[in-house]
């Protein structure tokens, strides 16, 4: 389905709505269009390659696994 027959699709679904369903769907869409994360292009990371020795990296590795890689099922 290429983005011209989604836009009819949803226009279609959306004509058969009552009309407060409709401003539920528009406030739905705005969400999405609001909550999409913003992230930095990679390109722009590439000056923070190769500034941790291999040392630090590895302790960096080692700390992650230790605390973050743990599932505490008494938690909740």
């Amino acid at each position: 389905m290429n983005l011209s027959q989604l836009k009819n699709e949803v226009l279609q679904v959306m004509n058969q709505l009552p009309e407060e369903r409709q401003r539920q769907v528009l406030n739905f869409a705005r969400s999405l269009v609001s909550s999409t994360p913003k992230g930095v292009a990679g390109k722009d990371l590439l000056r923070f390659a190769g500034i941790l020795t291999e040392q630090e990296a590895q302790s960096l590795s080692q700390a992650i696994a230790e605390g973050c890689e743990q599932v505490d099922l008494r938690e909740w």
